[in-house]
């Protein structure tokens, strides 16, 4: 079946030629339309579409009041916005409901290229009520103590960015936030950013205060409407930066490059990002989970696939992949549980998260970390069997660090 794509924009002009331009996609989608915000409201209302590309100023209804609409009536759908760099105020009113922003003027193959990643994502997480939960998340929660210290700087005129990077750098769901920002086509980068430090200096201290301050990027975490057992926030927390900084390691015994490290220290932050959105998403269901981890002492990703029909890697890559993060932090988060699922072998940010994580979780006896077994399989397939033993003394080694 063809994927249905719905293109809005007040120019004829421009209308036309993306007609002309995608001519090539009639066979795989059912494109479109409109030159309205009111118009594609109308659409939609008898037909279901998989993406939605809107421009941001249009008369009557801009592209972020139509965003809004279109993420309560039909949250799956993907929410792409097109804006100018003059745009800076509207964005902010996007960004709630936008999954990724382009800088107009957009090439077309451009614009195909975001639409087609975006639909093979779909593949990450069937279930359509999962599809909704993820495509409706506007902020993910933030530990308090972090998010207090956050706020408190930008209220200061003295704070710099790079302490502002730092204090983000510390939080898996601040950074997912500031890094769909920073490496959407909006801001022109042209290469991939997985450093937080460097995504706060490039939004500077402004942009960032209006962010955090006025739009409400971040979510303070209520631990009372989480109340499962012995899961606690921190101990994920504490996990995800451990996993991160070994990760890190397990790429510098490898002679890894400075961006494979970068991308190897975010990929181990954000590994677990799909624990917070089910938890946060559907309490109910994850109390069942836990429930019956504690009773069949069963594998967490087995239970997990049969409760929520995917698990938490798959559920967090897919946000990730949504808001235009790095292929390659996407594939870490999706496969780290099972990276043969993944299309190649060799070391890569994947394979350094999924030992990190199994060392890391080991011992653990919090709800949040469960303990994983190693993929030996595809660890010989990969040539680096015989660097368990090095990893294995280097997670002691910052073990004891951190201890």
């Amino acid at each position: 079946m063809k994927s249905r794509i719905l293109f809005v924009d007040d120019e004829q002009s421009l209308l036309d030629g993306l007609k002309r331009s995608l001519r090539s996609q009639r066979n795989e989608w059912d494109m479109h339309f409109a030159p309205s915000g009111e118009e594609a409201l109308k659409l939609t209302q008898g037909d279901r579409f998989d993406v939605v590309v809107s421009d941001m100023r249009m008369p009557g209804m801009s592209g972020a009041e139509l965003l809004e609409q279109l993420s309560a009536l039909h949250p799956e759908m993907v929410r792409i916005i097109l804006s100018g760099h003059s745009d800076e105020a509207m964005i902010l009113k996007a960004i709630p409901y936008a999954h990724q922003f382009l800088s107009k003027p957009c090439d077309a193959d451009v614009i195909k290229q975001v639409i087609n990643r975006s639909l093979r994502l779909k593949s990450l997480v069937g279930d359509v009520r999962l599809q909704t939960l993820v495509s409706q998340i506007k902020a993910l929660p933030t530990l308090p103590s972090l998010y207090v210290e956050l706020t408190e700087l930008l209220k200061s005129d003295q704070v710099t960015v790079q302490k502002i990077g730092e204090v983000i750098s510390r939080d898996p769901a601040m950074v997912t936030k500031i890094l769909q920002m920073v490496n959407s086509a909006f801001f022109g980068v042209g290469r991939h950013i997985s450093n937080p430090v460097q995504a706060a200096t490039m939004l500077g201290t402004e942009t960032l205060r209006s962010l955090v301050l006025s739009a409400g990027i971040f979510l303070q975490f209520d631990d009372k409407k989480l109340n499962i057992g012995n899961f606690s926030l921190e101990a994920l927390h504490k996990h995800s930066l451990y996993v991160s900084l070994l990760a890190k390691g397990i790429a510098e015994s490898m002679g890894a490059d400075k961006q494979t490290l970068e991308d190897c220290l975010l990929a181990g932050l954000l590994h677990d990002i799909g624990k917070l959105i089910l938890a946060q998403g559907m309490p109910e269901e994850y109390k069942q989970f836990y429930q019956e981890v504690q009773d069949c002492k069963a594998e967490m990703v087995a239970i997990e696939r049969k409760i929520f029909h995917a698990d938490h890697g798959r559920v967090g890559a897919y946000l990730l992949g949504l808001w235009a993060l790095p292929e390659s932090l996407v594939e870490a988060v999706a496969y780290h549980h099972d990276p043969q699922s993944a299309e190649h072998v060799g070391f890569s940010p994947l394979l350094a998260v999924h030992v990190a994580d199994v060392l890391a979780s080991s011992k653990s006896t919090d709800a949040a970390v469960q303990p994983a077994g190693l993929d030996m399989a595809y660890l010989e397939a990969s040539g680096v069997s015989n660097r368990l033993d090095e990893w294995r003394a280097l997670h002691v080694k910052l073990m004891e660090g951190v201890e």
